[in-house]
């Protein structure tokens, strides 16, 4: 399948700011981004994909920065403390951004589709919804979203008050979602069991 052009006005956020602890043995974690899939970082494959699919990439890092500098876009880490989760790398990707929307993609789905942006624009525009989200088989995938850059301070709001459950912010913008047919597209991988199995071309 051949990638669309790419859409204008759109900043795709790559989310690589979690701790990984399912990835390590001991729990402590590990920057799961980072971990080679094929020869290249997992992060790797998911900017190869998202990349043409937009103008601009960020990525939201957290530690490693000068690693996450190598792929030579911007690295910026979460301005909410604590490792707050996507919400936190979704709020510091709208704040560096300067086009409309920005899109999220997550550091360990190294095969998120190539439509992903343009399905995910089209429906939110005849929608006139500032929020959409994928939706793949019978699960919500959350942290594959087009949002509105003015929900930024929405956001904030939101993260200040102690909130980090992302489809719940989704709900109180009224998120549209969009159906995608093929689940195995946003896989994520969690565990070192997984990326085994991966490498070894059983998903």
């Amino acid at each position: 399948m051949s990638a669309p052009a790419p859409v204008t006005g759109i900043t795709g956020i790559v989310l690589a700011g979690g701790l990984g602890r399912r990835m390590s043995e001991d729990g402590a974690g590990v920057d799961k981004g980072l971990q080679a899939l094929g020869g290249l970082p997992m992060v790797a494959h998911v900017i190869a994909r998202l990349a043409p699919q937009v103008d601009a990439i960020l990525i939201n890092a957290n530690r490693n920065i000068a690693a996450y500098q190598q792929f030579g876009y911007p690295v910026l880490p979460d301005v909410i403390a604590g490792f707050a989760g996507p919400l936190a790398g979704l709020h510091a990707g709208m704040l560096a951004a300067t086009t409309r929307w920005v899109v999220t993609a997550p550091c360990d789905s190294p095969y998120l589709p190539l439509d992903l942006v343009v399905r995910l624009v089209t429906v939110a525009a005849a929608d006139r919804a500032a929020i959409a989200v994928v939706r793949a088989g019978e699960r919500l995938q959350p942290v594959f979203a087009l949002v509105e850059r003015s929900l930024s301070a929405s956001l904030a709001d939101y993260l200040a008050r102690g909130n980090r459950k992302i489809d719940l912010w989704y709900k109180g913008h009224a998120a549209v979602e969009v159906d995608f047919a093929d689940p195995a597209a946003f896989r994520n991988i969690n565990t070192r069991q997984e990326l085994a199995r991966y490498e070894q071309g059983q998903p």
